[in-house]
């Protein structure tokens, strides 16, 4: 068995123009005095990298490790979230989605896949120039408008979607994997990968690519009321990222999973900080301890109650006591008796 990583942190939910917030090496030492040893980097962010100049000079990668390392920190991986939507947005969205790229392609939907498309290329470069071997992305959605039927979906729609989005990433997926980098789909409401059996229809339509990969985060699956300990058992071999992060469901007679348009504090399904939640991360790091995970445990904030700068403190307490140091040894081995063939024999009644 192999020891999980962390706890780390991912920076995008903390990074702000206000000290020590606004730069890497500051928010690097913020996050090393709470006691985290590693970052998971959003690309977007300009305070904290340079995507472009990252993928395409090892000094300048090298720069960027030793300003983390400085303040004795890892890099854990990168994040190309925002990024990732753009490869795939229905139309419908084009509005609500346009501020994730730059101005000069907003409006412009064929541009703005273009230079998604780019970014996730770049991040594989980066991510190989910073010795990564995972990487954190969303896989955007053309079918999420239909999740709920109504009136029907056409025969065939859903096939096509998956084997549309799967053409998109797919020329993605093989920069990666020139890279030696999993990509890692964070399975998330909103995203055409929102569960294990849509991540399984478009692993199937990439021909089983090698790098398409998970980021497990327990929280989307409470929101969702799927088993989020069972997943692990159903998808362990695909799970290489994992983002600490806490929820709860208390559904009333007014409203449910779909949450009735409210903001997050009233919707019964929402994000805390980890512990004040309903998830199970005692049993969750045991099953990845048992099936051999040796990513990071990295603290995802997302608490429409408490202080972010609270949670974060709170967070890396709880991830380190979370997390298991593995047995190297079997608890019965006292008792052993040795390998001896002839002794089984006898035992089985063989000899």
């Amino acid at each position: 068995m192999k020891n999980i990583k962390g706890p780390a942190i991912f920076l995008a939910q903390f990074l702000s123009d206000e000290p020590p917030f606004n730069n890497l090496k500051s928010i690097c030492k913020w996050a090393a005095s709470l006691g985290f040893v590693g970052v998971q980097i959003p690309t977007w962010d300009s305070r904290v990298i340079d995507l472009k100049l990252a993928a395409e000079s090892k000094d300048y990668a090298d720069e960027l490790k030793e300003t983390v390392e400085s303040c004795g920190l890892q890099i854990s991986e990168l994040s190309t979230h925002l990024q990732g939507q753009l490869v795939a947005v229905h139309p419908a969205y084009d509005v609500m989605f346009d501020a994730f790229a730059p101005k000069q392609i907003q409006g412009k939907p064929k541009e703005r896949t273009a230079w998604a498309v780019d970014q996730l290329k770049l991040a594989a470069k980066a991510s190989k120039n910073l010795k990564l071997n995972a990487h954190a992305t969303f896989s955007g959605a053309l079918m999420w408008h239909t999740v709920y039927p109504w009136p029907q979906r056409p025969a065939g729609v859903v096939e096509d979607g998956f084997k549309e989005l799967a053409k998109r990433w797919l020329p993605i997926l093989n920069s990666f994997d020139k890279a030696g980098v999993d990509l890692c789909y964070e399975i998330h409401p909103g995203e055409d990968l929102h569960d294990g059996i849509t991540f399984e229809r478009f692993w199937e339509a990439t021909g089983k690519h090698s790098r398409a990969n998970i980021l497990y985060d327990p929280s989307h699956f409470v929101l969702q009321q799927l088993d989020y300990l069972q997943y692990i058992d159903f998808y362990h071999a695909f799970i290489k990222m994992f983002h600490v992060k806490d929820a709860e469901f208390n559904p009333t007679g007014k409203s449910g999973v779909y949450g009735g348009y409210q903001d997050w504090i009233n919707r019964p399904g929402r994000f805390r900080s980890v512990g004040d939640g309903q998830v199970d991360f005692k049993s969750i790091f045991s099953k990845l301890a048992q099936y051999n995970y040796e990513g990071w445990a990295v603290l995802e904030w997302e608490c429409c109650i408490k202080h972010p700068e609270q949670g974060a403190r709170e967070g890396a307490e709880r991830i380190r006591d979370y997390i298991i140091r593995v047995t190297e040894k079997a608890f019965d081995d006292f008792a052993s008796t040795g390998k001896d063939p002839k002794l089984n024999k006898k035992i089985l009644g063989l000899s």
